[in-house]
Formats: C-alpha cells, structure tokens, sequence
C-alpha cells in the first residue's frame, strides 16, 4: 500500500512545456510513473517526445482528464500564473493536485486553500518536492534512485531533508514519502499525513521533520498522542538558529520560545515521538525501532 499516490495514479504535468516542466516529466517517467498528459493552452493539440515516448498536450486540466482519466496533477506553473493554474486544477475536481512551484504569494495560495474547501481535491504543496511511492509512482522533483519500497512513512516539510532521510533509510525503504512545503499556507499537513500512514496496513513506522517556526509540530504532536500507535520518529531542523530572526522558508519564524527547535522537540517528546538532533541520530532512531 502507499498513500495518495499508486501504480495506478494516472499523471498529468501543467506546465510541463517549460523548461521545468520538460525536465522533470522526463525523470517521472523515467522513473515508471504513468504521465498521461501536459497541460499550455497556448499548445493544446500537440505533443511532447520524451525518449520515445509522446505525451499529448490539452487545453485544460477537464480536457485531459476527460480524454486520460488522470487523477493527478503535478503543477510546474510559474508563481504569476500558479494560482490560477491550482484553481483550474480544483474546479475541475482532479483527486490530488502537487504544486512544485516555489515563490507563490501567501495571498495567492490562501485564495486556492480556501477555494478548495469542501471540495474532492487534496493540495500537496507549494513550494514542495511533491511526493513518492518507491517503484510505484513519483510526482514531482523527489530523486526516484536514491531509496526503494518498504515499510516507513516519511511526511517533511523539508525537501532537501526529505532527499537526505530516504537517503539514509535507503536500506529499509519507504511506503510513501511526502513533502508538503514550508510555506505558511500549505494544502495537506503533517497531521494529514501522520493519519493516512495510521491507516495505511503497509507502513509500519513514520518519519516526520519538521523545522522552527509555526506551531504545525506541536499539533502534529497532538494529533500522535491521540491517535497514532504507530512508531514515530521526528527531526526538527533549526536547534542552532538564532531567536527572532526569518530562517529560510517563509513559515520559519520564531518568536520568544513558540516555534523553537527545542520546544517542538519537546512538545513531540512528550507525544512518545523519539526526536533526533540531526538527521543521522533520527534514522538511526528509527533502524533501533525496525530493528526491534
């Protein structure tokens, strides 16, 4: 099992007529996952080749679900036209829709969460590196050969240290990694991940990074000790930086002790979370875990 995405997630790729759009559809699909079209209005009709394979272009996300079947959109759009190209993609009522782009305005992406309410469109993202089931299907910017299937769960908010963790764990192997993005305004969180992977009969542990700033970790945290049996090892990445001060993603910042390392840490440890201080430690933590 995996989440959100399968062997039978059918892809496509809005904005994939750009240059980031072109590069990364080719490692999708060199990495078995079924792109079964692009979306430019502007080259509705035409066709991509991508080492021998030819992906059509349509006009509209409709269109090509109507013409694909697809129930996965990844979305290359640039951040000007990001908004409008989500909202395309929930209107026409697509299951999950990925927003890799980067730099998006938090008005822009509050205006697409709050059109998605109530809708059937799961948003990963934005600003994030998408999400892998190992040898079933990749959406988005993930390395595909850096890590193999098996039992662990792994949702970050970190796409590097989304990278570096399946890194680590390479031997084990993973179910489902998930990055959901650190931008303030983001579609699916860590509690949604942490639930689905509770569900999910093939994970049997969960990896969760977090990062200073926001008080996403301490729900999460919340959300464990009431609901997950699972176990679940974190990493939150900022120990060393200084108070007050904005840290790379839009959402890291920290006022007085809220949104510390530390008190994250804390707040997860007293969830039953075994909280590594750097990557290394926390696949460490989880090989003592697997290992029983």
């Amino acid at each position: 099992m995996s989440i959100f995405l399968n062997e039978n997630s059918k892809v496509i790729v809005q904005g994939m007529t750009g240059s980031e759009g072109m590069k990364h559809t080719s490692r999708m699909l060199a990495s078995g996952t079924a792109i079964v079209g692009g979306v430019n209005p502007r080259k509705a009709g035409t066709s991509v080749d991508f080492d021998g394979a030819s992906v059509p272009v349509f006009g509209t996300v409709a269109e090509a679900m109507k013409e694909t079947g697809a129930d996965v959109s990844v979305i290359f759009v640039p951040p000007p036209f990001a908004k409008a190209a989500a909202i395309e993609a929930v209107d026409a009522q697509i299951g999950l829709a990925v927003i890799i782009t980067e730099g998006i305005p938090v008005h822009d992406s509050t205006q697409v969460w709050a059109h998605a309410q109530g809708g059937s469109t799961r948003i990963i993202g934005p600003n994030c590196p998408g999400l892998i089931s190992p040898g079933r299907s990749n959406a988005g910017i993930i390395p595909a050969n850096i890590t193999k299937q098996g039992k662990i769960g792994l949702v970050s908010k970190s796409g590097t240290l989304t990278y570096q963790m399946m890194y680590e764990l390479r031997d084990l192997g993973f179910s489902t990694a998930v990055g959901i993005g650190g931008d303030p305004v983001i579609g699916t969180t860590h509690i949604d991940c942490l639930a689905a992977f509770q569900e999910d009969p093939e994970t049997e542990a969960i990896v969760m990074i977090g990062e200073i700033g926001g008080d996403a970790e301490e729900r999460a945290a919340d959300f464990v000790k009431a609901n997950v049996t699972k176990p679940v090892v974190g990493y939150v990445a900022g120990f060393t930086a200084p108070e007050g001060k904005t840290m790379g993603h839009a959402g890291a910042i920290v006022s007085g002790s809220a949104g510390t390392a530390q008190a994250k840490k804390e707040a997860l440890e007293a969830a039953g979370v075994r909280v590594g201080k750097t990557p290394s430690e926390t696949a460490r933590l989880m090989r003592e875990i697997i290992a029983g």
